[in-house]
């Protein structure tokens, strides 16, 4: 396997301990044969603010046109007072982890889990650290910029990390082509398997720009649900991933 985390906003400078670097990422890359691979995508907020592309740049043109100079109401207000999932999620309380390793991490999309047999459930993917997750009080820490990234290195230099994936199961009546939907919380879980996280890849820096993730399965058993945002959020990754390939280190 293959791991990164992540910072969100896409910019590389961001400092972590930012507000806007929240939700923070984890993705998880299953290298099944040469060429062959499957992914896991989460990140550390239960939700997502758009149901579908078009409202999801609906609310980046909103946030882009509220800058300096914006008239009252600024237009990322109006937005938010007619889409209660953004609201929902610019409002979740995004505190600052103590470690990559120490956050929770959750899917966006829905997929469905086929066995051998033909039965089929849907569910969603979870990430969580061995024992509790860990936060820290952003208004007293003394940040450095890149404090997860440093410590995430430390930690896998002294030895192995555990993260532990589970799949919350849909019931018949929970909505799975929605990612700003909810399922109650009392959902069933089942456990998944465990990621060992050994080192950090020598060719750390390269990897990163080359790496492209993807929120479509690619092995048997697991296919995605018709969540409209799954085939667009695949397209933007590709894009964005090709972009990557094609700068140079200073530009990345």
């Amino acid at each position: 396997m293959t791991v990164r985390f992540s910072d969100a906003t896409g910019l590389p400078t961001i400092p972590d301990g930012d507000p806007n670097a929240s939700p923070r990422g984890m993705a998880i890359r299953f290298h099944l044969a040469d060429h062959v691979h499957t992914d896991i995508i989460a990140h550390s907020v239960d939700g997502f603010p758009a149901r579908n592309a078009d409202e999801f740049l609906e609310l980046l043109r909103a946030i882009h046109a509220s800058g300096p100079g914006a008239g009252s109401p600024l237009p990322i207000e109006t937005f938010l007072a007619t889409h209660p999932a953004a609201l929902e999620f610019v409002q979740t309380p995004k505190p600052i982890p103590a470690s990559f390793l120490k956050e929770t991490y959750y899917a966006v999309n829905a997929y469905r889990f086929i066995n051998a047999g033909g039965a089929s459930h849907y569910g969603r993917y979870r990430i969580r650290p061995e024992g509790a997750s860990e936060y820290l009080d952003s208004a007293t820490a003394k940040l450095t910029p890149n404090f997860l990234f440093d410590e995430i290195k430390e930690k896998l230099a002294r030895g192995m990390a555990k993260m532990r994936i589970a799949v919350q199961v849909a019931a018949e009546e929970d909505v799975v082509n929605d990612s700003t939907m909810h399922w109650p919380k009392d959902r069933r879980e089942i456990d998944f398997g465990v990621v060992e996280l050994m080192s950090v890849l020598p060719d750390n820096d390269s990897e990163q720009r080359h790496i492209i993730f993807d929120p479509i399965p690619r092995v048997d058993g697991i296919e995605p649900s018709d969540d409209p945002l799954l085939d667009p959020r695949a397209a933007i990754y590709l894009a964005s991933g090709r972009r990557r390939r094609a700068g140079t280190p200073r530009e990345q």
